[in-house]
């Protein structure tokens, strides 16, 4: 009985030693996988920091003060005036249409509504 119990506690031994070589192997790919996904965090962050330096640059209100000077003819640009501007009444949205679908004793039912509908 003494034998049989410790081949038994020596095969637990292996076998948990098997299993913490495996979590242990597993951490290190995992490690790997996030150490690249910081570097690669790490790179974009820097690219968008080079982007929004490059935008700013781009929108300097000195430089588009001489492009629209240079380009005035071309582009007809004007002040903007209170009377370019439209009501909300008048501009024409589009109408949304809502399908309901209820099944009542058995039998399917469908509606069909517009905004305007519900709106009334």
């Amino acid at each position: 009985m003494k034998i049989f119990s410790f081949v038994v506690a020596i095969m637990l031994v292996f076998a948990l030693a098997l299993w913490a070589n495996q979590e242990s192997y597993k951490t290190r790919i995992a490690l790997k996988e996030l150490r690249k996904t910081q570097q690669d965090l790490s790179k974009s962050y820097s690219r968008l920091d080079a982007l929004r330096t490059e935008w700013a640059y781009l929108n300097r209100p000195q430089r588009l003060r001489k492009l629209v000077e240079l380009h005035f003819d071309q582009l007809a640009l004007r002040p903007l005036r209170a009377q370019q501007f439209g009501l909300v009444s008048e501009v024409n949205f589009p109408k949304e249409e809502f399908i309901i679908a209820f099944e009542v004793g058995g039998e399917k039912l469908v509606a069909m509504f517009s905004s305007e509908d519900i709106l009334q």
